[in-house]
């Protein structure tokens, strides 16, 4: 299983047991949350920077533990019950109730794609003076190619954006440093505190909680608990460093950053490095792509399971194509015509569903399922 075939040039770190098991699982869920949360620093003011920065980099930190443990138990989870669908897996942990979940889980789609929808636009029309409709025309086109070609070319485009993102943010960071080193240690060096900051990062952690249902079609290469629990705590990693990343930065610019309605605009203008935002604002476009890609798969794969088990035969490319261009669409849809503020009025409500079908059902009927299961 280690080093069944060769790939191609574009694809050769698939050739190797240990990139998938332990690096792939955690650059797709990086690819899916990047979008929503570091791109512009505004969550990481919400969650994070308004509790000082040290109590920020605490909240960071228990958001860490908290999604390693998640996302361990969640792999753990699916390698056991060969579940790599979120409706295979919460029929495993939750039995009749995975219909809640696949409710919430529609509607968190529908509302995450109305914002995406929206700003697949506006970011080439901003960064270049293109009309929005060839923002949100590149980001239709890319999202059916790549949910018709399926897993595979799915796992090789989020791995070589994930590089592509990390190099960005590492970029990011030393600039960040060279020009505002002092402002950043004299920020951290003030011990800034504030009440909260365990409510933050737990609040962050179950409110990304979801991302570990578009991951599950990845976790098909996990052999045994080691390797699940291993998976689970880099994929913890992987998802957080861009964030502290861009964290540490922001610090910088303490308390000023809490009033930015887009802290990455405002701090990349200030670094004063021109090729910075677009270089930025395309990278940014990219994991739009990608989270769209990340939830569409992720509705396929529950339809082709649910094929597979009720006439032997599963989805075709072109009706994979076919829902990635029409959810693609739908949240088009949704951006041009106001829905998002209906959508997002029941928003927190979804996250407390979320925390309750699958972190605390997780923790309890998940490690009693897994212990009668002895594996």
């Amino acid at each position: 299983m280690e080093n069944e075939k060769k790939g191609g040039p574009l694809s050769f770190f698939m050739n190797y047991g240990w990139y998938k098991k332990y690096l792939l699982p955690g650059f797709i869920a990086q690819s899916v949350l990047v979008a929503g949360g570091y791109g512009t620093g505004r969550e990481l003011v919400e969650y994070f920077g308004q509790y000082g920065p040290t109590g920020g980099l605490m909240g960071m930190g228990l958001t860490f533990v908290l999604w390693a443990a998640l996302f361990a138990l969640s792999f753990e989870f699916a390698r056991v019950f060969k579940a790599y669908d979120y409706r295979t897996f919460f029929e495993k942990l939750i039995g009749p109730g995975w219909v809640i979940y696949e409710i919430a889980f529609i509607v968190l789609l529908c509302l995450i794609m109305g914002v995406v929808g929206a700003a697949s636009g506006s970011i080439l029309r901003d960064s270049f003076g293109l009309p929005p409709l060839v923002g949100s025309g590149i980001f239709l086109v890319f999202v059916a190619y790549l949910t018709y070609s399926g897993s595979k070319t799915i796992e090789v485009a989020l791995s070589w954006w994930s590089y592509l993102l990390y190099v960005v943010f590492a970029v990011f960071l030393y600039l960040g440093f060279s020009k505002f080193g002092d402002a950043i240690s004299a920020n951290f060096a003030a011990d800034t505190v504030k009440p909260g900051w365990q409510m933050g990062g737990f609040k962050y952690a179950f409110y990304n909680i979801a991302v570990t249902s578009t991951v599950l079609f990845s976790l098909n290469y996990l052999e045994s608990r080691k390797e699940a629990v291993i998976s689970g705590i880099m994929a913890a990693f992987i998802c957080i460093l861009p964030g502290v990343f861009f964290y540490i930065v922001m610090t910088g610019f303490y308390p000023d950053v809490l009033s930015m309605e887009i802290p990455s605009n405002g701090i990349i203008a200030q670094l004063g490095v021109k090729f910075l935002l677009p270089v930025w604002l395309i990278v940014l476009f990219g994991t739009m792509i990608e989270t769209g890609v990340g939830f569409f798969h992720s509705i396929n794969e529950r339809i082709n399971a649910t094929l597979l088990e009720k006439r032997g035969v599963g989805m075709s490319k072109a009706a994979r194509g076919a829902v990635g261009a029409f959810l693609a669409l739908m949240g088009l849809f949704i951006s041009n015509f106001g829905l998002i503020g209906l959508i997002a009025q029941g928003y927190g409500t979804i996250s407390w569903v979320f925390f309750g079908l699958q972190g605390v059902a997780l923790f309890t009927l998940g490690l009693y399922k897994l212990s009668k299961q002895g594996q």
